[in-house]
């Protein structure tokens, strides 16, 4: 780094295998929105995911055209819905361990884990790291960063209630992907944003994804009339 040159902390990014596609892409333009830097780690399951919900075929040689494909998607599909800017952004594969953020010296601001799926939960919950995806969330854990977990799955099985719980002991920010409506849904892209801006509340990064409550009983709904 040069003299007088700002070290670049990013926030890692994990997209695993489970459902909720929409959830990680909304995240993804949200930081870059906010300007934070984003390194990004998407699993291997979460690529066969992706490609299911999107038809988009996430490859490692050619990230920055798959990925900019898929943020400028809406939730509903449609191309050309949003607006991206990919300058801040730093591919990791899934399966190169020696990647930066395997390292508890790689300066990072902390980890967003969305969707989560039960596995990854386990995963990380018992310091597998399998993948760089785990290993950056076990990294996060014991550098007492920020980490996020967005969990997408329903109902709850005992052992994975367990985890979760393991993981909140751990420092970690149990977040299920679970949209409100109070805030005056009227679109898939809004129950989306909804999640995506809880995530963001978590980790502390501003937003404008959805309507927060401010104590006035059907203000979402006059709102949209």
């Amino acid at each position: 780094m040069k003299p007088g040159q700002t070290q670049r902390r990013p926030w890692i990014v994990g997209v695993s295998g489970a459902s909720g596609t929409p959830y990680a892409a909304a995240v993804l333009r949200a930081l870059l929105e906010a300007g934070e830097s984003v390194d990004l780690v998407v699993s291997r399951a979460s690529r066969l995911t992706l490609l299911d919900e999107t038809g988009i075929a996430y490859r490692d040689a050619h990230w920055q055209d798959d990925l900019r494909e898929w943020l400028e998607r809406g939730a509903d599909g449609k191309p050309g819905t949003f607006d991206v800017q990919l300058d801040d952004v730093r591919h990791w594969s899934a399966g190169d361990l020696a990647a930066g953020p395997s390292s508890g010296s790689y300066p990072a601001k902390g980890m967003l884990i969305v969707p989560a799926s039960t596995a990854c939960v386990a995963g990380v919950a018992l310091g597998l790291s399998k993948d760089l995806l785990q290993r950056a969330a076990s990294v996060t854990l014991k550098e007492g960063r920020k980490l996020v977990v967005a969990v997408r799955e329903t109902p709850l099985g005992g052992q994975t209630l367990k985890h979760l719980v393991a993981l909140d002991e751990a420092g970690a920010v149990v977040l299920p992907a679970s949209p409100a409506f109070y805030a005056g849904a009227t679109h898939i892209q809004d129950l989306v944003d909804f999640v995506a801006g809880r995530v963001l509340d978590a980790a502390g990064v501003e937003h404008r994804l959805y309507r927060r409550w401010e104590g006035e009983l059907g203000g979402g709904s006059r709102e949209t009339t």
